[in-house]
């Protein structure tokens, strides 16, 4: 959409691009048009029948006349349910399918999108995306697409009519219109205001009510009731606010609209009199002309009305197709990689986050050997998370290379390149889901037969617990594993990463939440699990990386010291502060 658009121009490609959704479904939407240009039929049929109805069996008492119009109305009105009923069922079908397969779009984008998006989005805004905005795209292409051919079509059909009957007074409805024009006009552009605020404030509600959720425990342990209800009913008041604007800007569309048509009303009523008491018009015409007026009414409201409907579903079409139009993560590489053998060189890598001043990393230049173990040791801020974020392509170098078997992880497709990383990060994250498909989640295992999920989870000193559960590996852990602990949550990500056995494993803080003997017992196991594989570990508890090859020391996004833990030790420098440090404290 162009700076330079009409609002009308950039609503017509808005709303276009939204019926490109219905497309797909055009057999069942064309049912539902053919019905609705029916419906449309019936309100001018209906209007001319009075001109009989007065003329012959009123005035005239034709017992045809008589007999026939009543079977008439009857068929007439029989049609009209017909036909309303396939329209709107059909519409329903349609739009419920638009909004799956936005729904579908929606989400394969959003997994394809880079991670600096997710850090500028909170989750709450994004779901109401999906919860919210995209449900109000059923109105716009079902309740606005209705009335906007139904009853358009109605309007026109019954102008034909009152023309044929008398083109004079039919001049004089018209002369209403462009009045009824410029209020909706009016009207448009507050609607579309208030809808963009109101989607707003719907993500803030979402994330206050996420945040409350993910923080249940430390709100009851903090006694923090009254600020989560504070930031939820702010978030609540704003939306009632700006739903009640968007309410009264809609409400004052309708009454308008038939307040102009009511003063057209009377005119018609007092010229009709003046062309019958002069016998240019019979009593039967002007009733079915009357007829035809009256019925105007209604659809007239209805597409006064139908404008609430549409600016709300072209506001959550902006947002919607903002999704949808967001570059996709680069994924530029085109070489293959197959298995590495887990040479990493991190060549002169400088890096900073968006919007934040300074460097995250300043020049790292470190080279890895396949099968070397290195851990990556430091003060919190250092640049450790950071560093091996980069290697799976989070983020993208700002300057600087890192390289795999000699090639640039930007000349490797996404998927060859992860394919060969796994990763334990502190927050676990884990799935409503039985042990085993955690264990087995992704696509390079979602098959995993039974034995080798267990062989990764004694592998990861996880089967202890495991088989203690009711139905062992085929037990439901709950939403994000709440139903384990913080250790156990941590095994099923080590046994996980150890089943794709990736000949790159990053180990972030992936021992934190274990307690000393199960520590012990992991890293005895990861003895066996390194060998053959290139580990990068970082840890703060410099307890339980003293045995790797070698140690990197990070301050500020630099490397200020590297050699094994006896070296560094005996330098006395950043690293064995940081041990002295610790271990004084523990002591």
């Amino acid at each position: 959409m162009s700076a330079s658009s009409s609002p009308d121009t950039s609503d017509f490609r808005l709303y276009r691009r939204l019926l490109g959704y219905v497309f797909p479904y055009r057999p069942v939407f064309l049912l539902a048009v053919l019905a609705m240009i029916v419906v449309a039929i019936t309100s001018p049929a209906l209007a001319s029948l009075m001109e009989p109805m007065f003329d012959g069996a009123f005035i005239q008492k034709d017992p045809q006349t008589m007999a026939m119009v009543p079977l008439l109305l009857v068929g007439i009105f029989f049609v009209r349910a017909v036909s309303t009923f396939a329209s709107t069922a059909a519409l329903h079908v349609v739009a419920n399918k638009v909004i799956r397969d936005l729904r579908r779009v929606m989400f394969q984008q959003l997994m394809r999108l880079p991670l600096p998006y997710f850090d500028q989005h909170t989750a709450g805004s994004l779901m109401s995306r999906f919860t919210y905005d995209v449900t109000q795209l059923k109105d716009a292409s079902t309740y606005a697409l209705t009335v906007l051919l139904r009853d358009a079509l109605t309007v026109v059909g019954l102008l034909a009519w009152m023309f044929y009957l008398n083109w004079q007074l039919s001049l004089a409805v018209l002369l209403a219109a462009p009045l009824i024009v410029g209020i909706m006009a009016l009207i448009r552009k507050r609607l579309r205001r208030m809808s963009r605020a109101v989607q707003d404030t719907m993500g803030d509600i979402h994330h206050a009510l996420d945040e409350s959720i993910q923080a249940t425990r430390e709100m009851r342990l903090y006694s923090a009731y009254d600020q989560a209800s504070e930031s939820f009913v702010g978030a609540a008041d704003k939306n009632r606010r700006y739903n009640i604007k968007f309410g009264i800007a809609a409400a004052a569309s309708s009454p308008a609209v038939q307040l102009v048509a009511a003063i057209a009303l009377a005119a018609i009523v007092y010229l009709g009199a003046r062309q019958a008491a002069a016998g240019n018009i019979t009593t039967g015409e002007f009733i079915s002309f009357f007829t035809a007026m009256a019925l105007l009414l209604t659809p007239l409201k209805h597409l006064a009305t139908v404008n609430e409907h549409l600016q709300r579903g072209l506001a959550a079409a902006e947002t919607v197709f903002g999704l949808i139009d967001q570059a996709p993560e680069p994924d530029s590489g085109d070489k293959e990689l197959g298995r590495a053998r887990g040479a990493i060189e991190f060549d002169h890598v400088s890096f900073s986050y968006t919007g934040e001043r300074g460097n995250a990393l300043d020049g790292i230049s470190l080279t890895i050997e396949p099968g070397e173990s290195v851990a990556l040791v430091g003060a919190s801020g250092s640049g450790k998370s950071t560093l091996v974020s980069l290697l799976p392509r989070f983020y993208d170098v700002n300057d600087g290379r890192i390289l795999i078997d000699g090639h640039n992880i930007r000349d490797i497709t996404l998927e060859s390149l992860r394919d060969n990383i796994a990763m334990v990060r502190q927050d676990v994250v884990l799935l409503n889901d039985t042990v085993r498909n955690n264990i087995a989640y992704g696509a390079l295992k979602p098959t995993a037969d039974r034995e080798a999920v267990k062989a990764a989870a004694e592998a990861a000193q996880a089967m202890g617990f495991i088989d203690s559960l009711p139905q062992g590996l085929d037990t439901e852990i709950g939403s994000r594993g709440t139903s384990l602990s913080g250790g156990q949550r941590q095994r099923l990500a080590i046994a996980r990463a150890l089943l794709k056995d990736a000949p790159i494993l990053i180990l972030d803080e992936a021992t934190s939440a274990l307690d000393s003997e199960s520590e012990q017992q992991f890293q005895r196991a990861m003895e066996a699990v390194m060998k053959g594989r290139t580990c990068i570990i970082i840890a703060h508890r410099l307890s339980t990386v003293q045995q790797v090859d070698r140690l990197i020391v990070l301050d500020h996004g630099r490397i200020v010291e590297s050699g094994s833990h006896a070296e560094l030790m005996q330098q006395g420098g950043a690293y064995a502060r940081l041990h002295s440090l610790q271990f004084t404290s523990i002591e």
